[in-house]
């Protein structure tokens, strides 16, 4: 998949990076950030290179108007990741693979959520540190700042556009998508996480149906930084050998 180029529907490039063997299409697991990241961020680069150590296909990438995807910031959105997370799937079954995972961090995970809940071809998804409660995200990080003319924690780079304010009040939460989801589902979360509280991890995987697995990183702040890196990325390594791919 390396040398493909995946535009999403709004015919916008996205910046990709592939780690594994391209003969290889039993599995590719595709790794989504969260809100201001990109496929760089290094968890997602840490976690691509253990699953291809592992013996799996990983696809990084950032969504429109992230990193160096094509795209407005302004108008990243939950609803129109979810289009480029398709646009991403639709390469991925164009390029034969037999089984997609998708693993999303943060806000990604949310996207990650409503794209299984309306595409079976995503059999498996993992969540890290996924974020349930989006408007309750929005109005504790952003509340006090006005919308086309505040920033997202202070980055110039990431405006705080009325477009993502609205999504992520109609998205409210993720949690009511949960019942129309039947893939294998990975819940990670960090106990020490200060953006998305391990509550809404715990929420996610009740409200998941088997098959399902929770898994608590005891120190694990929101991007896994440290010891809870590796054991982040080993958790994610075991559960898909257990999945008997």
């Amino acid at each position: 998949m390396e040398d493909l180029t995946i535009t999403n529907s709004s015919k916008e490039k996205l910046d990709f990076e592939f780690h594994g063997d391209p003969t290889d299409t039993s599995l590719l697991v595709i790794i989504g950030h969260g809100v201001t990241g990109n496929k760089d961020r290094p968890w997602a680069v840490a976690l691509a290179d253990a699953i291809a150590a592992a013996g799996y296909g990983a696809l990084r990438f950032s969504f429109s108007g992230n990193g160096d995807s094509e795209g407005d910031f302004a108008k990243s959105t939950i609803s129109k990741e979810v289009k480029d997370l398709k646009a991403i799937v639709n390469a991925a079954e164009d390029a034969g693979y037999h089984k997609i995972c998708y693993a999303g961090h943060s806000m990604g995970a949310a996207v990650g959520v409503l794209a299984a809940s309306r595409d079976d071809r995503i059999e498996m998804i993992i969540s890290l540190a996924g974020m349930v409660d989006t408007k309750r995200f929005c109005e504790a990080e952003f509340g006090d700042e006005t919308p086309g003319k505040g920033h997202m924690w202070g980055e110039k780079d990431c405006p705080l556009s009325q477009d993502f304010v609205d999504d992520m009040e109609k998205v409210g939460s993720v949690l009511k998508k949960t019942e129309k989801i039947e893939s294998s589902w990975l819940v990670i979360h960090g106990d020490a996480d200060d953006l998305v509280p391990v509550e809404e991890g715990r929420q996610l995987y009740a409200g998941a149906y088997e098959p399902k697995h929770y898994v608590e990183i005891e120190g694990g702040d929101h991007v896994f930084s440290g010891d809870a890196e590796g054991k982040m990325t080993q958790a994610v390594c075991d559960w898909l050998a257990d999945q008997q791919i």
